[in-house]
């Protein structure tokens, strides 16, 4: 059996060019070696399998070089590298200091590369000071840590710091076509974006990943591949929910999560994929903006098809619940729940605005033409399951006018006349107003207002005074009497606001929003009958005012409950602290 090399050992770079996404360090440290500007302490600092050793090494190896040696030579005789991890005692850094004075035997430098440096004791550090300020003129320092936050401030000043960056998406996707070009292997593109992604900006775990997943399915490295041994969750997953919550469909959309479940993902993984996957729709509306979508060609054109379905306020809607959902996972007990009422939601979105009034809700009446029904166009069925009792005057004489032009032309020409009008008994109908209807509403507000008006014009009715203290106590007894009768919320809309007198006649009231003053101003002919009656002053009015400021505050909460107490007696709050009580 050949023994096999691990890609992040087999392709380490060995010049500064095969460095990956750290171009502005690799050129500022050649250009220090060739101006012969290169300090005597380095510290490469930056997460973990971004280049840090791998530029040490390289460094080390290129500042020997004259030209004159061989270009496989390593100056491994030159190269000390230390793991502070398990030698970062005070012993162990004098004994580094005591190597440090001898001279090279082969090239120019010595070169000491302590990796994990954060790890020596404070001990070390202090004993490192003076030798790492100032150095022999042949020895140079390579620090590399992954938290330079550890490193002691006085270690710090004494070195020349690079930051190494997180490796990009795109370039770290390159470098992986390159190396399974070199190993025969056949790669989907989004494939190997998902590798790129899932190693999180490290180049040593993206490699790592790739040897894991070419050992699972061999020279034919496919998206779906890559998805099930990695177990992330795909793309197509986001893009069929997606499309199940445009149309409406929750019973599907719940089945898949339940399957995604059932595969062994986390539903908050889920859930903020989703909000991912809204973003990138979003990304994709704009032309400027698509630059920003990282991912792989063939799944950047599936992102852009379905950015067309959706539309702007769907998506910001999408990710205000999605990111609602991802805040409150972890406090919530009922985890799976909490997911599942974020997908209804999603589902929903659309409903309410565009499936309201659809037409697709309403029977045409072509389908009764074709069945040789009579069709009513307002309610769209058949005057045979209507009475001709409960319709309103209007709604026959359309109906009628409706059925006359329906009829082919052949059919009008022989009837002479018109059919007669159904007589309609009036008194009838006044009890059989409907109330599910704003017109029905409406039209029995103008008949109650027809039947007060009648009244003032045939009696002479009392004009008596009164104060607004009687008013008050008339108005508070029109209240308890409503709120007896089983009229919660009028009585407790009424009691909103202490009424006032405007003038001698008329009462002022200020509610907190429109929707009380509609719904007191329907209900108020009888308010303003049993007031009239009591105060024996027949014109007296009612006036209604909104003021959005005016809405009470009520105490729940028992730390509510102490406020209000701490306003009425300030003595409260120094009953608390000197008892030290809890609220």
């Amino acid at each position: 059996m050949e023994h096999f090399i691990v890609s992040a050992r087999k392709y380490r770079p060995q010049t500064f060019k095969d460095v990956v996404g750290q171009q502005a360090i690799t050129n500022t440290l050649e250009n220090a070696i060739q101006r012969n500007h290169l300090a005597q302490a380095l510290l490469f600092c930056g997460p973990r399998g971004v280049g840090k050793t791998t530029c040490a090494r390289i460094l080390a190896k290129k500042i020997n070089q004259d030209g004159t040696e061989n270009p496989d030579e390593d100056f491994a005789f030159n190269i000390f590298e230390l793991d502070a991890a398990s030698n970062n005692s005070v012993d162990d850094i004098r004994s580094l200091i005591e190597q440090v004075r001898i001279p090279p035997q082969v090239g120019s430098y010595k070169v000491y590369i302590i990796d994990e440096v954060h790890m020596l004791s404070q001990a070390a550090f202090n004993a490192f000071l003076k030798t790492l300020e100032e150095p022999p003129k042949h020895a140079i320092f390579i620090l590399a840590t992954t938290e330079k936050h550890k490193i002691i401030p006085t270690i710090l000043s004494r070195c020349q710091i690079f930051d190494f960056k997180r490796i990009g998406v795109k370039d770290a996707k390159e470098y992986l076509k390159y190396i399974a070009k070199s190993q025969g292997v056949e790669a989907d593109d989004d494939a190997l974006h998902i590798i790129a992604q899932k190693a999180d900006g490290a180049m040593r775990d993206a490699l790592s990943i790739f040897d894991r997943v070419v050992s699972f399915s061999g020279k034919q490295l496919t998206r779906q591949a890559v998805t099930e041994n990695l177990n992330v969750l795909d793309y197509e997953i986001y893009f069929t929910a997606t499309d199940l919550m445009l149309e409406n469909n929750i019973p599907q959309l719940l089945i898949d999560f339940n399957e995604t479940l059932s595969k062994g993902f986390d539903g908050h993984h889920f859930i903020a994929g989703i909000a991912s996957h809204f973003r990138d729709l979003l990304v994709c509306k704009n032309q400027a903006t698509i630059a920003l979508l990282e991912v792989g060609d063939q799944t950047k054109q599936k992102y852009l098809e379905q950015s067309q379905k959706t539309s702007q306020q769907f998506l910001m809607k999408g990710i205000e619940l999605a990111n609602d959902s991802d805040l409150k996972y972890k406090t919530s007990r009922n985890q799976r729940l909490l997911v599942e009422l974020c997908l209804m939601q999603l589902a929903s979105i659309n409903y309410d605005g565009e499936k309201k009034n659809s037409k697709h809700f309403i029977i045409p009446a072509t389908f009764f033409l074709a069945h040789g029904k009579k069709v009513n166009p307002i309610a769209n069925v058949t005057e045979a399951n209507t009475s001709p009792q409960t319709k309103s005057t209007e709604e026959i004489h359309s109906n009628s006018a409706a059925n006359e032009a329906e009829k082919p032309s052949t059919e009008v020409k022989k009837a002479a006349t018109p059919p007669p009008k159904p007589k309609i008994d009036i008194s009838m109908m006044r009890n059989k107003v409907s109330g599910l209807s704003l017109s029905s509403i409406k039209a029995k507000q103008e008949h109650l207002k027809k039947q007060q008006s009648k009244v003032v014009d045939q009696k002479e009715l009392p004009k008596d005074a009164f104060t607004e203290e009687k008013m008050v106590e008339v108005w508070n007894a029109y209240v308890n009497k409503i709120d007896r009768k089983g009229e919660k919320i009028m009585a407790s809309s009424l009691s909103t606001d202490v009424p006032k007198l405007k003038d001698a006649t008329t009462i002022s009231i200020e509610l907190p929003n429109e929707t009380m003053k509609i719904e007191i101003e329907r209900a108020q002919y009888p308010l303003l009958e049993f007031v009239r009656a009591q105060l024996n002053n027949y014109d007296v009015s009612l006036e209604i005012l909104v003021n959005e400021k005016a809405e009470k505050k009520y105490a729940f909460t028992a730390r509510d409950k102490y406020e209000k107490l701490k306003e009425i007696n300030p003595l409260v709050e120094k009953l608390r602290k000197d008892f030290d009580l809890e609220i």
